[in-house]
């Protein structure tokens, strides 16, 4: 994973996991030559490996969101780059920036080389790029503002060099965006460059230029009837021996595809009638116009028109080359096409041997109801697998595994969310990992043990999606103590959602956890719902029930599937391996069990007590009613409180480690300790004991000592406070950390050893960056109020570890033996849409 340590003071941090989805944008996925897949995951580029399905890194850099990636060299250059030390990658943002990463092979990181200079004006759409020679490349980006630039970028000898940047031309193509590009080499011609553009108006230009020198307009290819959406030039394609062709894929939203062929013609003034004599198929083509490049004229003519999808067609992409001989140098560019749509199909397309028409022989899909089909499309280096991204920021992979015959499986693939990740919480043992999110579902993370192919190493994968919703979720609580694993969201709305989790839940975590055996079955027993099933509306999840399994419906499955009311009924399955996307989006879901009433606006935070008693929650608020904290007792979820004190929205809350006192934290830059009494069963009284004006601007987060009443707040002014609470339940402050670069948005405090009162605390900042800071409370002779804390900067976490927006919440995992380990996991997410895992190693 990211690597390394970042750290001091005996303390290291190793980067453990990533879970990130995937920006809902065409182009925004590329498959390098190196065997890696690039995507934009909001402002970050991520880099995730097929063979393992996880995450390594995500490179900070961009300012906006990443909108397209493009690899140098890209996977049709596979067959010559497998010797290469270093490649190259380019990544385009939504504010028209583009950056140039250098990727190390030996040693696997990453360089920032260079920002190309910006000149664009509005938001990059499409990148694409050819290799010329071993360090040489051509490649062009076109965005909203309506104009095409060309660059070559020559690359270090040496590692670590600079890369030489030149601007070789700029096209503007009037006032309908191009939005979908390619680049190719003319075949014959000495260092001719063909540029392919298409976009708004429904017809592809041609552009062919000198290597160094400007771009001429060649001419245009009509035939499709709506926007142009991709573009994919084949290499030079060998029929007698020479490369004497190039074909052009391109697809539409008129949901056709279009093949192109672009055939040498022997010169200028070359006989025409003996051109004419050609032998004439059943795939004879239309001619097209003539493209002059120099001495050089090509003949387009349109090969090909293939029809098959239902819906608009994102993505074309030709077959990599592979290589026909052992040096690497001559290649056979396959017949084969992947095209990918919003029809939630992909397919591979060939020409049939006998006639050669082109024909869709490999058709793979996400059946699930719910997705709303695919952004892009992408073969593998060696051919051998295709990996889709879909609406739901998700990836698709299947892999040909047959032999004989071809046979299309799915494959793991890493996933997450796809837009800002707001909360996340530890199961109650640290089993798994729950995170919510503004993209309108819940998550669970878990380490997966059993898989040998791994080694020792758990490997991290979503197993669950408890809550697929209508609302944005804002919070999440994970209620503590015994029983079945329960949790309550909050989203943008009046009600909180309490869950429950099923059988086939509770099974699949017990296979993730084999290897620990610590996964007991007694909570099994007694546990009647098997799954849950989407309402038609998507808010609430109604209960499958286990006796309910075997019985059939009477009625026709077939009845009313076209109407919106008819959704298929879920399968809860028990999963003996990480689920793919198609499970985990419709048959994970948790039922929901309880809505607690109550509040006057959105839910904005949420907590639980340690023994699993009580959960609060408050709403966004602009006035001192609306902002009050509401009390539920778990269970019965009555309301059991409502406790008043701050005037606008209360940000987060928590209760100290013994339960006795609950903290919160307002946007009116004030806290509140509040003293809590469960006194009888049914009976719960609560006083407010402090309230401070703490910071100068919004507090946002606030974490207790584990081992005494020291509190911690951390606000938009960057500082973070460290408080006491002293017998007399007045409050005061032992001190401040020293000022912080950015505004700090999360905090959680983590005990390391009780006899000392050591433990670390956990810094999390509006710039994505995390720090831990040692501190060592020194008691008074009373043994409750704190003297003085002794503070101190022990880890600032390496920025490629870090998340590139602001982290929203900090969690440490649960310790089931505190003196039994020298490693603990930290979690951590952010508008990024990244949770992340460390490990924090103290010696």
């Amino acid at each position: 994973m990211t690597s390394g340590y970042g750290g001091g003071s005996g303390v290291g941090v190793k980067g453990v996991f990533i879970g990130a989805g995937c920006n809902r944008v065409v182009n925004n996925v590329s498959w390098g030559a190196c065997d890696l897949v690039a995507f934009g995951a909001q402002n970050a580029v991520a880099i995730f490996n097929p063979k393992t399905a996880q995450i390594s890194t995500t490179l900070p850099g961009h300012k906006a969101a990443v909108n397209c990636t493009q690899w140098l060299p890209s996977n049709k250059f596979a067959f010559k780059a497998k010797h290469l030390d270093r490649h190259y990658l380019l990544s385009g943002d939504a504010a028209g920036a583009i950056i140039l990463w250098e990727y190390s092979v030996l040693e696997g990181k990453w360089r920032n080389v260079q920002q190309v200079p910006q000149l664009h004006k509005k938001g990059v759409t499409c990148i694409t790029g050819i290799m010329v020679s071993q360090t040489k490349a051509v490649f062009a980006s076109t965005s909203s503002d309506s104009t095409v630039h060309l660059w070559e970028v020559v690359f270090p000898s040496t590692s670590g060099g600079d890369c030489n940047l030149l601007h070789l031309d700029s096209l503007c193509v009037g006032v309908k965006p191009m939005v979908a590009l390619s680049l190719s080499e003319l075949p014959g011609s000495a260092g001719y460059l063909v540029l392919a553009m298409g976009g708004l108006d429904n017809k592809i230009h041609l552009y062919c230029g000198e290597r160094r020198g400007k771009f001429v307009r060649g001419c245009e290819l009509k035939g499709h009837t709506d926007w142009i959406r991709s573009l994919d030039f084949s290499l030079p394609v060998c029929t007698t021996g020479e490369a004497n062709n190039v074909l052009l894929v391109s697809s539409s939203q008129d949901r056709g595809i279009r093949i192109w062929k672009m055939d040498l013609r022997d010169s200028l003034d070359s006989n025409q009638s003996a051109y004419r004599k050609e032998k004439i198929s059943l795939a004879s083509y239309i001619e097209g116009p003539v493209l002059v490049a120099g001495t050089d004229s090509y003949q387009i003519s349109l090969e090909s028109l293939l029809i098959g999808h239902e819906d608009w067609v994102y993505s074309v992409e030709w077959q990599p080359p592979s290589t026909a001989s052992p040096e690497g140098i001559a290649y056979c560019q396959p017949q084969s096409i992947l095209s990918a749509s919003m029809d939630k199909t992909m397919m591979i397309w060939k020409p049939e041997k006998t006639s050669g028409i082109w024909m869709n022989v490999v058709t793979v899909g996400e059946l699930s109801h719910c997705a709303l089909g695919f952004y892009g499309g992408h073969w593998s280096p060696n051919g051998d697998s295709i990996l889709a991204h879909g609406y739901g920021g998700s990836f698709h992979l299947w892999k040909n595994v047959g032999t004989d015959f071809e046979n299309w499986q799915p494959q793991k693939v890493p996933s997450g969310h796809f837009a800002a990740i707001t909360d996340i919480a530890w199961g109650r043992s640290g089993q798994y990992l729950l995170s919510v999110s503004h993209d309108q579902t819940t998550r669970i993370f878990a380490p997966w043990q059993n898989e040998a192919s791994l080694g020792d190493e758990e490997s991290w994968h979503e197993i669950s999606r408890p809550q697929v919703h209508g609302h944005d979720i804002n919070c999440v609580a994970i209620i503590q103590g015994k029983g079945n694993h329960r949790f309550v969201s909050g989203a943008d709305e009046k009600v909180a959602r309490v869950f429950e989790a099923p059988l086939s839940f509770l099974k699949t975590l017990g296979h993730a956890i084999s290897q620990k055996s610590s996964f007991t079955e007694d909570i099994q027993v007694g546990v009647q719902i098997l799954g849950a099933n989407m309402s038609a509306l998507g808010l609430s999840q109604k209960p499958i029930y286990v006796h309910a399994e075997q019985q059939t419906p009477d009625r026709n499955l077939n009845d009313n599937l076209d109407t919106f009311e008819a959704i298929p009924d879920a399968v809860p399955v028990v999963f003996t391996e990480p689920p793919i996307e198609d499970q985990l989006a419709w048959h994970t879901l948790w039922p929901e069990s309880h809505k607690l009433y109550g509040h006057g606006n959105e839910l904005f935070a949420l907590c639980s007590d340690h023994d699993g008693t009580l959960v609060a929650s408050s709403c966004k608020a602009q006035s001192a009613a609306v902002a009050e904290i509401w009390l539920w007792q778990v269970g019965s979820w009555k309301a059991v409180g409502r406790l008043q004190s701050h005037s606008l929205t209360v940000t987060q809350m928590e209760f100290s480690h013994d339960d006795k006192f609950l903290l919160a934290v307002s946007r009116d830059r004030q806290f509140s300790v509040f003293s809590i009494d469960k006194t009888g069963t049914d009976e719960t009284s609560y006083q407010l004991v402090s309230k401070q004006e703490a910071h100068k601007r919004i507090i946002w987060a606030c974490s207790w000592n584990p081992y005494g009443y020291e509190f911690a707040t951390g606000s938009r002014d960057k500082t973070v406070k460290i408080w006491t609470l002293g017998k007399d339940t007045s409050v005061k402050q032992i001190t401040t950390l020293p000022q912080f670069n950015s505004s700090v948005t999360a905090l959680s405090w983590v005990g390391l050893d009780r006899k000392s009162n050591d433990g670390l605390l956990a810094v999390g900042m509006e710039n994505g960056l995390i720090e831990l800071w040692s501190l060592s409370v020194k008691r008074s002779e009373d043994g409750v109020a704190a003297d003085a804390v002794a503070a101190a900067l022990v880890v600032r976490l390496d920025p490629l570890m870090c998340h590139v927006s602001s982290v929203n919440r900090l969690a440490w995992r649960n310790r089931r033996n505190e003196d039994s380990s020298s490693s603990i996991q930290l979690a951590s997410c952010g508008v990024d849409q990244c949770v992340r895992v460390f490990e924090v190693n103290v010696n």
